[in-house]
């Protein structure tokens, strides 16, 4: 019979006196069924550390604390490959006191964790008739004696293993895409914020809107299960479609109120980093004025010539990189929700591009840096280049591409005729093979 201690047990002992036999709980007598249908390791299992791997990776799931974990981890370190095949088992037999040693545990806390993986049926225990625990090996390393701490529960376990594993990961996977939504409406958030504030939006709707979103968040980071967080990122996700569907109407009024009155800058200082004004001139001279002050070919598109022209206009006049506004629409056709009419000026082309890079994760600083670099339309192309971008054609994110476009820019070396050619190709319909072709390609070899 299975003992506690190393005393032997006194005979004739009458029911309920104490005997220093091991109690014989549920989970002992689950760990022992187990461990008796042991027939060597599992199909597909060639080594032990593979079934300590996935004891391991299901470890989480069965709610084991990492001081039990570290224990089976210590225990398999005493058993041999030969102890694990077929007519053999996986039974070790370290002693009491270097069990505490090794593992830093007092008696009490060696014991207790020793029944916990009873209880948990992840080992059983192989009593001495005096209650320690030995063994010994012939000369091949195969045990012919052993009592101790019985392994073979974790072999006959490791399906349930490997099945718990991978519930675990599509539950961290889950957990991940979850929080990648969330973190795509908190920043969406925030770019409705930061655009009230630019146009001077105020008032308490604002306020809360922040202080929700901001209290939200906090609470999501402590959030482990997926449904728990599927309801704080779909409450996040509704918040910002109504933010931004809210702004999107108050920005309708800016519109149609600056529709009435002229913006005597609507692009802002030469040179400089575009800010949200959305205010475009109707008064198709002025825009012409602009396109011949910014002092070369990639000028805005006007509507009409300028009354008195100061200086020569350019030959391509209305193009940037021999690019009309509308054909770069047609090539990015990401940049289109942001327009108000299907045939742009270059101005209308630099505010869409202004609200595009938002959605691309291209900072206002960087942004800044671009007109800066390539001037305000060709950075609006670059914008839209990026744009059409696969997700998976980017090593980081499509900011960091930008960024590195930017870089390219102000060492000389960026390129954006040749990115131009291409997406026009790639645009072009195939024609379609001749029937010569065809034919010939079908004909047998002779």
């Amino acid at each position: 019979m299975a003992m506690e201690s190393a005393h032997e047990a006194p005979g004739g002992s009458c029911a309920g006196s104490p005997t220093g036999f091991r109690r014989l709980t549920p989970g002992l007598l689950q760990a022992d069924r187990i461990a008796g249908s042991f027939a060597g390791m599992p199909d597909g299992v060639t080594t032990h550390g593979q079934l300590l791997a996935a004891f391991k990776s299901a470890a989480p799931r069965l709610g084991l604390s990492p001081r039990m974990v570290h224990a089976v981890d210590w225990l398999f370190r005493f058993t041999q490959p030969q102890d694990w095949a077929r007519g053999g088992r996986p039974i070790v037999w370290p002693s009491s006191s270097m069990q505490q040693e090794s593992l830093g545990l007092s008696v009490t806390r060696a014991k207790a964790i020793n029944r916990a993986l009873i209880e948990a049926g992840l080992i059983t225990m192989k009593d001495s008739p005096n209650g320690k625990r030995y063994g010994k090996r012939d000369h091949k390393g195969r045990i012919v004696e052993a009592y101790g701490f019985d392994l073979s529960p974790i072999a006959m376990r490791h399906g349930e293993f490997v099945r718990l594993a991978a519930e675990a990961k599509a539950e961290r996977d889950e957990l991940r895409r979850l929080r990648r939504r969330g973190t795509i409406a908190r920043n969406g958030i925030t770019q409705i914020l930061e655009t009230a504030a630019e146009y001077g939006f105020r008032g308490e709707e604002w306020m809360r809107l922040a202080g929700d979103t901001r209290d939200l968040t906090k609470a999501l980071r402590r959030v482990e299960r997926p449904a728990e967080m599927a309801l704080g990122v779909e409450t996040l996700e509704r918040r910002q479609r109504s933010a931004r569907e809210w702004l999107e109407n108050l920005l309708a009024e800016v519109t149609s109120r600056a529709s009435e009155h002229v913006n005597p800058d609507p692009l802002g200082a030469e040179n400089g980093p575009h800010q949200y004004t959305y205010k475009p001139s109707e008064n198709p001279k002025e825009d012409t004025v602009i396109a011949v002050e910014e002092g070369s070919s990639a000028g805005g598109e006007a509507s009409a010539s300028p009354p008195t022209p100061v200086r020569q206009e350019p030959p391509e006049r209305g193009r940037v990189l021999k690019l009309h506004p509308e054909e770069l629409v047609r090539l990015a056709p990401r940049l289109k929700p942001y327009l108000r009419r299907p045939d742009p000026t270059w101005p209308e082309i630099v505010d869409a591009a202004d609200w595009l890079r938002h959605e691309l994760d291209v900072s206002k600083p960087l942004w800044g840096e671009a007109c800066v670099a390539m001037g305000r339309e060709q950075a609006a192309v670059a914008i839209a280049v990026v744009s059409i971008k696969d997700p998976a054609h980017f090593r980081t994110t499509p900011g960091g591409y930008f960024h590195g476009m930017v870089a390219k820019a102000k060492a000389g070396e960026l390129n954006l005729d040749r990115t131009l050619w291409g997406m026009r190709r790639a645009k072009e319909p195939q024609p379609p093979a001749r029937q010569e072709e065809v034919s010939l390609r079908a004909r047998p070899l002779q």
